[in-house]
């Protein structure tokens, strides 16, 4: 479960970039995955849903809410729930005091990407 005590609270300006995200208008179902998918499906849709992180203008932001959020499911930023636990896991191991989005997922010279 995600920890909502990370979120930043109620006020709109804190949640008004997910208006220009570019996964309004796609289905959420792109971003999570089905129970029991594998395979070729899996990977199939990974790769839509960062197709479509690659073009949003505010990838950054989502990245950064789904890192101090914790989510544990989907893709955010343009990254999967795999890719986030590892960037954070490293980021324990190095001792860093953030991850930046800007660094496309590199921490410490290495790069968490699909």
């Amino acid at each position: 479960m995600t920890n909502t005590s990370r979120l930043p609270g109620a006020f709109d300006h804190y949640w008004e970039w997910q208006l220009r995200a570019a996964c309004r208008s796609v289905d959420t179902s792109l971003f999570f995955h089905p129970v029991g998918e594998r395979g070729e499906a899996h990977d199939n849709r990974e790769q839509a849903a960062k197709q479509v992180c690659k073009r949003c203008p505010v990838r950054e932001t989502c990245l950064s809410h789904a890192l101090r959020a914790r989510e544990q499911y989907g893709v955010w930023g343009g990254l999967t729930e795999d890719e986030r636990t590892e960037l954070l896991r490293r980021e324990r191991g190095a001792g860093a005091g953030r991850v930046s989005p800007r660094s496309g997922g590199r921490l410490a010279g290495r790069s968490v990407s699909g």
